[in-house]
């Protein structure tokens, strides 16, 4: 994988990913000084969505001229009131310093989709799967704000092949260990299998380092 420094770039994601990106960061990888998050689960508030995350890029410009944004495209914001409003408008509104990375949403991020079918076809006979990041089950009461179970019967049941956590820092098998009721309530408030699936941030890196690379050629 190609060596490139975050130092003069600053990372605005979703609270979701700051599992990931964190542990990006310790590693080495991501050697930026200046992380900032908004609240996980804001797909379901989209107003407020859009106004944290014009926020934290105000802040990040305060730090340094370059930010690059970890958000997903036509999943993560979808404006029913106004259908042209979308998550590319909303970054090109910010200059020519700031750039997405380029992904549907957080689980594109971590897996494409040709590797999710390929998981799926594993892991679940190629049933619908719900995928998860870490996030969703760590942020769980974010992420699902306002769900009762009313709500998740009609949502998750649907999803035959249950639901997949693609994993990449370790945190299912520790969540499991330590905290086995809270997992297993998780899955019987879903109403469906919760499996992790072991992977690596390949991807993830190769998509921040195409972004990086972008704004450092603008």
């Amino acid at each position: 994988m190609n060596k490139i420094s975050f130092s003069d770039i600053a990372v605005v994601s979703c609270g979701t990913l700051s599992l990931e990106l964190n542990h990006l960061k310790k590693e080495g990888f991501l050697n930026t000084n200046h992380l900032f998050f908004t609240t996980p689960g804001l797909h379901e508030n989209i107003r407020e969505l859009e106004r944290q995350l014009i926020q934290r890029i105000i802040k990040a410009k305060e730090k340094v001229g370059k930010i690059l944004v970890v958000y997903g495209g036509k999943f993560c914001y979808v404006n029913a009131d106004e259908p042209m409003r979308t998550m590319r408008t909303i970054i090109e509104e910010q200059g020519p310093d700031v750039v997405r990375i380029e992904a549907t949403h957080c689980m594109d991020m971590i897996a494409s989709q040709a590797e999710r079918e390929k998981i799926a076809q594993e892991l679940a006979g190629g049933e619908k799967v719900w995928w998860m990041v870490p996030g969703w089950i760590k942020f769980r009461s974010k992420v699902f704000k306002g769900w009762d179970k009313g709500l998740a019967n009609e949502n998750f049941p649907r999803h035959s092949g249950g639901a997949i956590v693609l994993d990449a820092i370790g945190y299912i098998d520790r969540y499991m260990t330590e905290h086995p009721e809270e997992f297993l309530e998780y899955s019987d408030w879903m109403g469906i299998p919760i499996l992790g699936y072991p992977l690596t941030l390949d991807r993830f890196k190769s998509l921040l380092i195409d972004a990086a690379n972008e704004l450092h050629t603008r």
